[in-house]
């Protein structure tokens, strides 16, 4: 039983898609299925991930076809730990949709299109064929598009084109760039293209085939130039469908650029260097885009793209201590940038907008939960000892030993304008006297609510936020495993002779 455990997690989000199709236009059955489905799959993540600690890399042939002819999972500690951050995630935001998506949007089939994505998202992290990756990826694209245009406002539809054309153009350049290196190698299987691509002569070509692979992933993970597509739709939809797009969809791009880097391209100079280019870019790009917004969802939307410069840059630098960074950043980034779209959420339940000029009073009206919320926004700047603040310190190091001074002025600048923006959110949102609103008819204030339905709103935000504590004060946990992770990476071979088992 236990040779197949890294599939599961796939197998379970497949189950609960297909019974909670069954129960359509029963609303209340959704909503029970669907937080029994996401406690299944945390806790078949929580195994997995321990089963891979102890045992190290496995891999499942499906059909018994041995690599590299068959459909092939690959269970590392990289996957493990996306796959139990994603499980934390997809329970907290179901959680939060139960109360906080209206029910005509549930009748569309919302909570099974919902596991569809977290099944792609598990494929990809899983997957050991570019192929099927890309498979994984369309899997997701379609599943999102769904969940950002399901209630057909004109915002969300304007908010899904954009989303859906970019992440479809990449793609087509993911599609390309498969095209192209299958030319080069013959194969698909990422452990047998990463043997195979040495013996290519043709270095223009491989470098050309890396620029796709780099262009392609970059769009999906918001990279400087092509990044303008998320702020443009990551506020459109409800504040749940948000979160798990901000946690984790941006990442599955992260992911790919990882694994590619490190085990198709790894030592790549000048792919390096682009990647050190356009991660000061990203930053900046993000940076100055967060401290002119004064929509609380733009200015998290413009901070996601800051912070994927933080990763990208780490991932140029390509030594062992930058790569504990970037996986410890990782980490921390999953459940920060879900947690944050949640508050956006709350806010706008609290106060009917969201708006920073058109807020305040809120830790004046709600002492409490306010100061829950600056646990949080305190993480994602990473004041000492929280969440935020260890990977950087891996960063910081790995920059300035390389002489990466640029990337490291980056980084400095990307904090301190991090600090700036939830600065800002304080006074305006919290911290100042609350202005005259007028009140849409159609909002459900938050007082007017039963206790329970608070808790529903409130538990999710708890639930991570302690875990984001538990990121911070146990930060000799993460590290060690964020250089396990980190060393797994640069050392590639172990992954290569699981998968080919010579």
């Amino acid at each position: 039983m236990s040779e197949n455990i890294i599939t599961y997690p796939l197998i379970v989000h497949l189950f609960f898609s297909i019974i909670l199709m069954f129960f359509w236009n029963k609303v209340k059955v959704q909503k029970i299925v669907t937080i029994i489905g996401n406690f299944v799959a945390l806790g078949v993540a929580i195994a997995v991930f321990i089963f891979t600690w102890k045992n190290g890399t496995h891999v499942v042939n499906a059909g018994n076809w041995e690599a590299p002819f068959g459909i092939v999972f690959v269970g590392d500690m990289l996957s493990a730990t996306l796959i139990l951050l994603t499980a934390i995630a997809g329970l907290s935001v179901s959680i939060f949709s139960v109360i906080s998506i209206i029910n005509a949007r549930l009748r569309f089939g919302f909570f099974s299109v919902y596991h569809f994505l977290l099944l792609g998202l598990n494929g990809a992290f899983l997957t050991g064929d570019m192929f099927n990756l890309y498979v994984w990826f369309e899997i997701i694209i379609i599943s999102s598009f769904v969940l950002i245009s399901i209630g057909g406002e004109k915002n969300q539809l304007e908010g899904a084109v954009k989303y859906f054309t970019l992440n479809f153009f990449g793609s087509l350049i993911f599609l390309t760039a498969l095209g192209v290196i299958y030319g080069l190698t013959g194969t698909l299987n990422m452990a047998d293209v990463a043997v195979k691509i040495q013996q290519v002569d043709n270095q223009i070509l491989i470098d050309v085939c890396a620029v796709l692979f780099l262009t392609a992933f970059a769009i999906k993970s918001a990279v400087f130039p092509l990044n303008f597509w998320l702020p443009a739709s990551y506020h459109t939809p409800p504040s749940a469908v948000s979160a798990i797009f901000a946690g984790l969809l941006t990442k599955v791009g992260v992911y790919a650029l990882i694994r590619m880097m490190t085990l198709i391209f790894p030592h790549d100079v000048f792919l390096m260097n682009v990647l050190l280019v356009l991660s000061v870019l990203t930053i900046i790009s993000g940076s100055f885009g967060a401290i002119i917004q004064n929509n609380i969802r733009k200015v998290f939307s413009f901070l996601i793209i800051c912070h994927i410069g933080f990763m990208i840059g780490g991932l140029g630098i390509f030594n062992v201590l930058a790569l504990t960074g970037v996986i410890f950043y990782l980490i921390h980034d999953i459940i920060v940038k879900t947690n944050l779209f949640l508050i956006g959420g709350l806010i706008y339940r609290l106060k009917s907008t969201t708006n920073m000029k058109n807020i305040g009073g809120l830790y004046k009206s709600y002492p409490k939960i306010s100061l829950l919320l600056l646990i949080v926004l305190f993480s994602l700047v990473g004041v000492p000892p929280l969440s935020g603040f260890w990977p950087k310190i891996s960063l910081f190091l790995s920059s300035y030993s390389t002489e990466n001074y640029w990337y490291l002025g980056a980084l400095i600048l990307g904090s301190f304008i991090t600090l700036i923006v939830v600065a800002k959110i304080w006074s305006e949102v919290f911290w100042k006297n609350q202005p005259e609103l007028k009140v849409s008819k159609r909002f459900i204030f938050f007082d007017k609510l039963y206790p329970i339905q608070k808790w529903q709103f409130v538990t999710p935000i708890v639930l991570l936020a302690l875990f984001s504590l538990y990121i911070g004060f146990g930060a000799e946990h993460i590290q060690s495993l964020s250089e396990r992770i980190a060393e797994d990476l640069y050392n590639s071979q172990n992954y290569i002779d699981a998968v080919l088992k010579p």
